[in-house]
């Protein structure tokens, strides 16, 4: 949004294009606007002594009335994470050769599937299929996506769903020479699918390391729903469910419950449905049903999903946050990560509780951790609210800032990203920006009490202390 201020120095700026320019492909309320703009003129404050460069305009939008902008050509090194110290591979969204854009689900949730596979090795590091997803249908080289997702392989194929049979395509490209290392195509009857992912999986660390061991192969493997129609709901219903957006959550619960209906022992399913309950639970007004829910779906996820690591990982999330059992929380998350140690949602999730816990050190670090194996994931938004959490907890308040800022830029439909962003500003003495953005909390959630929120999900006395002074500073009811 500067750099688009600075561009037209002098002239005025709508709103509408900085929101372009700060949320591309987002439909975002203004007072997101307001409150990145007063972020960046209290910063010009700090770096320069005035915070009056940037001019608002009533109604029609904002102007960089500054100093002139000089730019020099510094050559810049792009974008880059380092490689890990063991093999590492991304998975590429699959195209879709259906012909039917109504069947990129099935496209989607092959990948996922695949990746999952990939995960359950100990001695490879797997980008999780959240933040490949951004280069659906984008043409990009493969040596810019190892650089920005810090691989060295990469993999990337396409689906084709007939009535009765599904082939795969898929190739494994070494992203530091763009060489091919591997092809192979793989044809199966539509109800063998899950053979057909894992022989995908199995071929690609066999061709990473061809001497490759049969305990290996039989990771890989894993068991499935007795159901392909409740795999296929269950698939259908992902995006709504990752979305926890009440209204959304609802939705996928009805195809969730389908697919409970078909496949009582399907873990994933009710750890699914144990997510939305949690949702609803925490955004939808605390009601008693939602909570007993959520944590009657994380228990069947448990009971049914001892070698699912996402099932287990989500069911958790529920009975750490809802059931108020850390310790049976963490048991849950430390048996996902030892089924699948790249499981970047289990570090992501897991970082949350640790939050909330008063647990400052480690919710940073687990936080950090997801966000290394997923730098892309839609559940960004909660990692930065972790290590908020954490770094307020520990009386660092301008780290606390900077996370909740990169959290409402995550997810700006989210009222609790703005929770931690206001307590921070309190904190640092900013008062205005404050209630800034404890009013955007209210908008997200009107029946938000901080009171509430934090016996909902078991905050730590000490940090409900101090947050709570700093909430109610803000002006947010209690």
């Amino acid at each position: 949004m500067l750099a688009l201020l600075v561009e037209r120095a002098g002239s005025p700026v709508s709103k509408e294009s900085l929101i372009r320019a700060g949320w591309p492909g987002l439909v975002v309320e203004d007072s997101n606007l307001t409150v990145q703009i007063a972020a960046l003129r209290k910063i010009l404050e700090v770096k320069s002594g005035s915070g009056s460069w940037i001019e608002t305009l009533p109604r029609r939008g904002y102007r960089y009335i500054g100093p002139e902008v000089i730019a020099v050509d510094t050559p810049r090194a792009p974008f880059a994470l380092s490689l890990p110290d063991k093999p590492s591979i991304a998975v590429l969204p699959f195209s879709n050769l259906s012909g039917d854009a109504a069947e990129d689900y099935f496209a989607d949730g092959m990948v996922d599937d695949i990746v999952t596979g990939l995960s359950r090795i100990n001695w490879l590091f797997v980008i999780a299929r959240q933040s490949t997803s951004i280069y659906k249908a984008r043409a990009v080289d493969v040596a810019q996506i190892g650089r920005e997702l810090g691989v060295r392989y990469i993999l990337e194929g396409s689906v084709r769903k007939g009535s009765d049979r599904v082939r795969i395509n898929c190739q494994l490209i070494d992203a530091s020479t763009r060489a091919h290392v591997w092809a192979e195509r793989f044809e199966r009857q539509s109800d063998d699918v899950f053979t057909l992912q894992d022989e995908v999986a199995v071929s690609v660390v066999g061709a990473i390391t061809p001497s490759l061991r049969r305990a290996e192969v039989d990771r890989v493997r894993r068991k499935r729903p007795e159901s392909l129609d409740a795999y296929d709901l269950v698939l259908r219903s992902q995006p709504d469910v990752d979305s926890g957006m009440p209204a959304q959550v609802s939705k996928a619960l009805v195809l969730l419950e389908r697919a409970i209906a078909l496949d009582p022992t399907y873990a994933l399913a009710h750890g699914n449905a144990a997510m939305c309950h949690h949702c609803l639970f925490l955004r939808n007004g605390f009601k008693q049903v939602d909570r007993n829910a959520s944590i009657f779906h994380a228990r069947d996820a448990i009971l049914h999903g001892k070698d699912d690591a996402i099932a287990l990982t989500l069911a958790g999330f529920s009975i750490g946050m809802d059931g108020h059992d850390r310790t049976a929380a963490f048991a849950a998350m430390e048996a996902a990560l030892a089924i699948s140690p790249s499981s970047a949602l289990t570090y992501i999730l897991g970082s949350v509780i640790h939050g909330w816990g008063g647990d400052a050190e480690r919710a940073i670090d687990w936080s950090e951790r997801g966000v290394r194996l997923s730098p892309f994931d839609p559940w960004l938004f909660a990692a930065f609210d972790a290590q908020a959490l954490g770094h307020f907890h520990r009386g660092r308040y301008e780290d606390a800032s900077r996370a909740a800022y990169k959290a409402v830029q995550a997810n700006p439909a989210h009222s609790i990203t703005y929770v931690q962003l206001s307590a921070a500003l309190a904190m640092l003495g900013r008062l205005e920006e404050a209630k800034v953005a404890a009013a955007r909390v209210l908008e997200l959630q009107p029946t938000f009490r901080f009171g509430r929120q934090f016996a909902g999900v078991n905050c730590s006395p000490a940090l409900a202390e101090s947050l709570g002074a700093a909430l109610r500073a803000a002006g947010l009811p209690q």
